[in-house]
């Protein structure tokens, strides 16, 4: 059960509205609300729906109608794939691909090296992982040869490449570099190659997403803007047998009926200082491509702060309508929201599960890399969930007490950022990992 301490506020979130939002948005028939799915528009529907209801604004300079904001993604699948080694064809089943390109083709003949791709050899006791990565933050062309000792890991990213690789689609901004990285099973030491090519046929196709984004200017500080945000996407349904449909109540129809019941709080006070903005974004689940997309159509120095809420739907280890944040030690975004709680004996707790690197797993991260006090809040225990991205992940593993004393406490929490009173500290973008250019 929920904690009985109960906040004193002008105007309450309605139980009964937060239990209404999450049991729609995580009902069957949006069945799972999978990207590229017809049920994600009508989820887009719903949100946008309710927050004109609400009374909050279209953001025109956003590229919004109607509430809704929307891009485009690109996604690149390997159709061919052949690597010639000595005269030696690599079997398939020993190579992968990534690339964000339409077609490879490089040659390295009689042992001269080209300047169309750079070669790697991976051998027994690298760091595989560290060496893709790195490979990846770089972009351009690149041929991996991979000591067979590797092939567990190898069969991981060969499983993750085949799904294709998504990618927000930016042929307008010809400055953005992506590339390409084979990887090969091949017993490295003592081979001297004298001969290579490799070439491969990529197909690639556009499809349209949707976020939706709404506004409640600002009474006397419009120009700054503090955003609340969560992704209303999830990974859909799958082609088996019984239950099939990922509700993803938690992940993250919590989050998103929380931002809207934020955004009716704060409507009904009517009186924000600063402009509040409200986002749900979708393809979060492939890649955070919403909030990446929306983090380009702004200049990121007006946002404030920003409340990313990513599962709340149960009770955290801390108890009971809790909730925890991601990086607190980035910014003092935590310290001043617990000021606030402190005088009622509450407070948001501390990343408890470090090792997970959960500040780069949701949207915040996109915004935090461009200097935006940006920080996830959850009260999943990650470590003894068993519904994370299953099936059962549905409105009966919610506990809605619990749900709606965070949505409060947030709301509260977050009032002195609303009035303008507080301005948290910006996060040094040096000390934020940037994303891959390839995948």
């Amino acid at each position: 059960t929920a904690s009985t301490f109960t906040f004193a506020t002008p105007n309450s979130i309605s139980f009964e509205n937060v239990t209404e939002d999450v049991t729609y948005l995580a009902g069957d028939d949006l069945k799972g609300r999978g990207n590229f799915s017809s049920e994600i528009g009508q989820a887009a529907g719903y949100i946008a729906k309710r927050f004109k209801n609400i009374g909050l604004k279209n953001a025109d300079y956003l590229s919004t109608h109607n509430y809704l904001q929307k891009y485009q993604v690109t996604k690149t699948s390997s159709e061919k794939l052949s690597v010639v080694i000595n005269g030696h064809i690599i079997p398939l089943e020993n190579l992968t691909v990534a690339s964000t390109a339409n077609n490879i083709s490089w040659k390295m003949p009689n042992g001269i090296k080209s300047n169309e791709f750079t070669m790697h050899n991976i051998n027994e006791g690298d760091d595989f992982r560290a060496a893709i990565n790195k490979l990846n933050q770089q972009g351009g062309e690149h041929l991996v040869l991979l000591h067979p000792s590797h092939k567990d890991l190898f069969k991981r990213y060969q499983h993750y490449f085949k799904q294709g690789i998504t990618k927000l689609d930016q042929n307008k901004n010809k400055k953005v570099q992506g590339g390409t990285v084979v990887i090969a099973l091949w017993e490295t030491s003592n081979k001297v190659i004298e001969t290579l090519s490799v070439s491969g046929v990529n197909s690639i196709s556009n499809t349209e997403l949707t976020n939706v984004i709404a506004i409640l200017p600002g009474k006397t500080k419009p120009e700054e803007v503090v955003l609340y945000s969560a992704h209303y996407d999830h990974l859909g349904e799958k082609n088996t047998e019984g239950d099939n449909i990922y509700n993803g109540a938690d992940d993250d129809a919590s989050g998103t009926a929380a931002i809207i019941n934020i955004a009716q709080y704060y409507a009904k006070q009517g009186n924000n200082a600063r402009t509040l903005m409200f986002a749900a974004f979708s393809a979060e689940e492939i890649g955070g491509f919403g909030s990446k997309f929306f983090s380009q159509q702004l200049d990121p120095k007006t946002i404030t702060a920003m409340i990313n809420i990513e599962m709340i739907g149960k009770p955290s280890k801390f108890g009971a309508g809790t909730v925890w944040m991601t990086g607190m030690d980035r910014s003092n975004l935590g310290e001043q929201l617990n000021d606030v709680l402190g005088k009622s004996g509450k407070e948001i707790y501390k990343d408890p599960y470090p090792e997970q690197g959960l500040f780069y797993r949701s949207d915040n991260a996109t915004l935090a890399r461009l200097g935006v006090p940006a920080h996830s809040f959850s009260s999943t225990q990650l470590d003894k969930d068993e519904h994370y991205h299953q099936v059962s992940d549905d409105l009966s593993s919610l506990n809605l007490p619990s749900l709606h004393k965070v949505i409060e406490v947030l709301a509260v929490a977050s009032q002195p950022l609303v009035n303008g009173t507080v301005t948290p500290s910006r996060i040094d973008v040096n000390k934020v990992k940037r994303k891959g250019l390839i995948f």
